[in-house]
Order: C-alpha cells, then structure tokens, then sequence
C-alpha cells in the first residue's frame, strides 16, 4: 500500500495547480464575454434611446434654434480671436456676437390635435 502512494501526492499537486490555472483562465474569459455583452447591451440602448428623439434644431453655427430670431439671425455670443502668435495660432480672444446670418438646421413641427372623427362607442 505504501509503494503506490509515494507517486500519487506530487501528481494529487500538479495536477490540481493545473486544474486551478485552467479554471481562474476560465472564469476570466466568462467574465471578459459578460463584460462585452454588458457594453453591447448599452449600446443598443444608447441608440435605440437616440432613434426615438426628435432632431434638435441646431444650427450650422452649433447653436440652438431658440438663439436664432424670426429672420434667421443668430444672437448667441461667441469667442472671437484678436491676436495670434508668430505660428498663426490665435492667442487673445473677445466676446462677438456669432456671425451666422441664418438658421439652417431641421425646422421642428408643432403640436397638432385632431378632433377624433368616429363616435368610438
């Protein structure tokens, strides 16, 4: 009985760090996938969300429709340059009003009700 047993621990050992190797790279890998189906999931979300939204009704000059008046004329003050250095790169900036001249972005739709035609009893 004590013959065979000399063999068995040192390969009980190896073989169990192995197993334990074998197992953390497993889980590691389950948990990358998880991970990865997580972002994935958000992602969907994240544009099915954007896909429902109304356009926002931003101009060319990335302002708001709301900073725009009824002739097209943006109102919304943005930073100038006035000085720049010997690389051409502007170094000094002043508030000016944005030159954008008109509101070029999607027009949004107004609020619409509609008297229900049939008697629905």
């Amino acid at each position: 009985m004590y013959d065979i047993a000399w063999w068995v621990l040192p390969a009980v050992l190896y073989g169990g760090g192995w197993i334990v190797k074998d197992a953390r790279r497993a889980l590691k890998t389950r948990h990358e996938r998880k991970l990865e189906l997580l972002e994935a999931a958000d992602r969907k979300q994240a544009a099915l969300e954007a896909a429902t939204r109304p356009p926002e009704p931003v101009c060319g000059c990335t302002h708001h429709l709301a900073k725009h008046d009824k002739q097209g004329r943006c109102h919304e003050e943005v930073e100038a340059p006035t000085a720049w250095d010997a690389e051409r790169r502007p170094v000094q900036f002043e508030a000016r009003q944005c030159n954008c001249q008109q509101y070029v972005g999607p027009e949004p739709l107004g609020t619409v009700f509609a008297q229900e035609l049939v008697d629905p009893r």
